[in-house]
Formats: C-alpha cells, structure tokens, sequence
C-alpha cells in the first residue's frame, strides 16, 4: 500500500474527504518527524513505538578498492511493533 491508497482507505474507513485525509495523514507524519528530531518518542498504543536508535561510528571497506573507511555515527528511526499489531499480523 502506498501513500495515496493509505489516503483513499482512510477517506473511506473515517467518511473524510481524500483532501481531508491527506491532511491528516501528513500532519501525522509531520507529528513523528517532529518529535523524533527532537530525540522523543511517539507511543501509539497498541500500534506501536517509534524512537531513536544510535548507530555507532565504525569503519567500512569501499568494496571498489578495498580501501577501509571511516563511517560517522548517525541517528537513526526505529519502529518497535505493539502487542495489537503482532497479534493482527499473525
């Protein structure tokens, strides 16, 4: 599912109007982006956690030359699964 089928699925499921579900969409996403700059997190109970992960600077290979490389550290979202979720998939 992409981003406009998300749109058109939550038009129908919440009787909005596709541009009203765009909006909401966006200001969803907007929300988590927001908090996650900030080094928070977003619970949705029964969905799921998004966070921020730390990724530890280390060294990498340039698999042209062989050459080894120093890779920054660098922040990086995670998404943990809520119990809701897991038992729907499964």
């Amino acid at each position: 599912m992409n981003k406009t089928e998300l749109i058109d699925h939550i038009a129908k499921s919440a009787d909005l109007s596709k541009a009203a579900s765009a909006r909401a969409l966006d200001a969803l996403i907007a929300a988590v982006k927001t908090t996650l700059k900030k080094n928070g997190t977003v619970t949705l109970v029964g969905f799921g956690t998004f966070s921020v992960g730390k990724r530890a600077a280390r060294t990498g290979r340039n698999p042209r030359t062989g050459e080894a490389i120093k890779i920054k550290s660098a922040k990086v979202p995670k998404f943990k699964p809520g119990k809701a979720l897991k038992d729907a998939v499964n």
